[in-house]
Parts: structure tokens; C-alpha cells; sequence
């Protein structure tokens, strides 16, 4: 009876380690650079999301410029937040994401938390303009890529915020400029920005302003 005892505990013992290794394995998997590449591979994207060169760029952006606290402007299901949470993970920062709509919200934090980010990147219900007063500063790196009309009301409610060295990206600038254009003017005549207009995909016909904060 005892030796039937120990064996149900060996049995028992091994089954739970063997449950934990699988759910160390399931987790170690989520941050392995192969299960992203593939996860970022297979990303079922929208006319909302980032195009694939764009997402790579704002990646770049973030790790070349060491930057620690980021907020992206218009989440949709997450790609472009991904792309740039992993940028986050290498610098040890921190990107808090904007989303107005819920479905977009769920889908948005379901990928996070796919890809292993969950402590890296947040993603934000609300709309942008009610939401981004509550975000502490210092920023030094932002992407705005939601309504077109607004880019102006956003960034002037972050520019307070925004610490010199800091780089802010806006999507859309060449095919949405009439609608963005107070933006676009600020940012381009400002003597406190260096600005340019580049193209970093060949997907859509449009392109993007990275600016650079001098001051």
C-alpha cells in the first residue's frame, strides 16, 4: 500500500513538472525571435494597420534612438505596436497605445499578449484626445497615425511633454496633407523641429514626417 502511495506522488510529481515545463516552454516561446518573425509573418493586416516597411522603420526609429517612453496615436489591431514593443523590450522602455475602438481594443491587446509584450506595451481605450492628457511625460518618441484632421490637436497635446532628442513620426502626410496641413506646417517651420518627409514602403503611395526635436 505505501509503495502504491509513493508511486501515485512520482506520478503525481511528474505530471506537474511536466505541465510546468510546457507552459515555461509556451511562455519562452512567445519572446523567441523566431515565433515573432513568424507571428509578424502571418499578421492578418487591414488598410488600418502599418504597412510592413513603415512598422520595420518605427522599430529602427525606436532602438536607434534609445528611446524609454513612447505613445502611439491610433492602435487599430496592433501591428505597427508590436513591431515597436520590440524595439521597447531591447531600449527598456515602455509604448502606451491609443485606441478609440473597443473591437480594435481587444484584437490590439490579444496580439500584445501573443507576442509576450504585455509589460511593455499598453493599449489604451478611449478617444486619443481625452486619453493623452492622462499620459505623464517626459516622451520621447511618438507615432500618429489616427484621424487626419486632429494630428495637430494631438501633437500640441503631447508637445509639452516631449523631452529634446525626442522623435515624432505622423503617417499619411503626403496622400492626407490638405487634411493635416496646420499640422505639417508647424512642424515643418518650427525652428525647434528638424523635419523630413520620407517614404519608407513601396506598399501605399504616401509617406510619413519624422521630426527631430532640437529644443
Amino acid at each position: 500500500m505505501k509503495r502504491c502511495h509513493l508511486y501515485a506522488v512520482a506520478v503525481c510529481v511528474a505530471l506537474l513538472t511536466s505541465a510546468g515545463l510546457i507552459v515555461y516552454a509556451g511562455a519562452a516561446n512567445k519572446t523567441s525571435p523566431e515565433f515573432r518573425e513568424q507571428f509578424i509573418r502571418d499578421f492578418e493586416r487591414t488598410w488600418l494597420n502599418t504597412a510592413p516597411g513603415d512598422a520595420m522603420m518605427l522599430r529602427i526609429l525606436v532602438e536607434s534612438a534609445g528611446a524609454k517612453r513612447g505613445v502611439e496615436v491610433g492602435s487599430a489591431s496592433g501591428y505597427g505596436a508590436i513591431n515597436m514593443g520590440i524595439a521597447f523590450e531591447r531600449t527598456g522602455g515602455h509604448l502606451y497605445t491609443l485606441e478609440i475602438d473597443p473591437r480594435m481594443v481587444k484584437q490590439c491587446r490579444d496580439n500584445i499578449a501573443a507576442m509576450g509584450l504585455e509589460d511593455i506595451v499598453t493599449c489604451i481605450e478611449g478617444d486619443a484626445l481625452k486619453t493623452l492628457p492622462t499620459i505623464e511625460g517626459p516622451i520621447d518618441f511618438v507615432f500618429i497615425d489616427a484621424v487626419k484632421r486632429d494630428y495637430f490637436k494631438y501633437f500640441k497635446l503631447l508637445e509639452p511633454k516631449l523631452k529634446p532628442g525626442a522623435v515624432v513620426v505622423a503617417d499619411n502626410v503626403i496622400r492626407s496633407e490638405r487634411a493635416m496641413k496646420d499640422f505639417l506646417d508647424y512642424i515643418q517651420t518650427s525652428p525647434d523641429y528638424d523635419t523630413v518627409i520620407i517614404r519608407a514602403s513601396m506598399e501605399k503611395n504616401d509617406g510619413m514626417s519624422v521630426s527631430y526635436k532640437i529644443r
